[in-house]
């Protein structure tokens, strides 16, 4: 059954401020990996943190009208459901952290804290972790999150000056062992959606 509230895509966005941020997906596409930290997540387990929030609702998300603050910045890596699922990564367990000590040991990565009553509810988030120090990334099943379709000009013209420095430095002979860009790319500008 489709919903429009479920994706069977997961979005890692990054955070900081504009300049942080595209310093941020620049590291993760040259080095075409995700690195897993501990903030926020009880245990200090290291976690690469996703959202299943649907593209299509980053526009309210991401709005000044959207009540709730949302916390990172428009760029981001998207992957398949599946993909991350095969690899180990699952679904937060929303609960109180009264509750932690009841899951499994090897469950309790995926503890986020819920307590309605005293106001902490991130269910908005839809959150998704996979536990791990580091995501490595296949490019040919990884979508690159971007606020504008400018942004994607300045990440094919890095890659252009690399290739060309890689062929003045090595010779001609370089060129065939130089691979194309390998990101497929989503411009949230082209949902409506305006950033810096």
């Amino acid at each position: 059954m489709e919903r429009d509230d479920l994706s069977s895509k997961l979005i890692h966005f990054t955070k900081g401020d504009q300049k942080e941020a595209v310093a941020n997906i620049r590291s993760i596409l040259n080095q075409s990996k995700l690195v897993g930290g501990s903030g926020f997540i009880k245990g200090g387990y290291r976690c690469v943190c996703f959202t299943e929030s649907p593209i299509g609702k980053f526009p309210h998300l991401f709005s000044d009208e959207n009540p709730v603050k949302f916390p990172y910045a428009p760029l981001g890596i998207m992957v398949d459901k599946t993909w991350l699922w095969e690899r180990g990564g699952r679904p937060v367990i929303y609960q109180s952290d009264e509750e932690y000590n009841l899951l499994h040991e090897q469950q309790r990565w995926r503890h986020k804290i819920y307590d309605p009553l005293v106001g902490i509810d991130f269910t908005w988030e839809r959150e998704w972790r996979i536990k791990v120090d580091e995501l490595d990334l296949d490019p040919s099943k990884t979508t690159v999150i971007v606020p504008k379709r400018l942004y994607i000009e300045q990440i094919k013209t890095t890659h252009s000056k690399r290739i060309q420095g890689v062929v003045l430095s090595l010779g001609e002979e370089a060129a065939g062992f130089v691979e194309p860009l390998p990101w497929h790319f989503i411009a949230l500008e082209d949902l409506g959606v305006r950033f810096w």
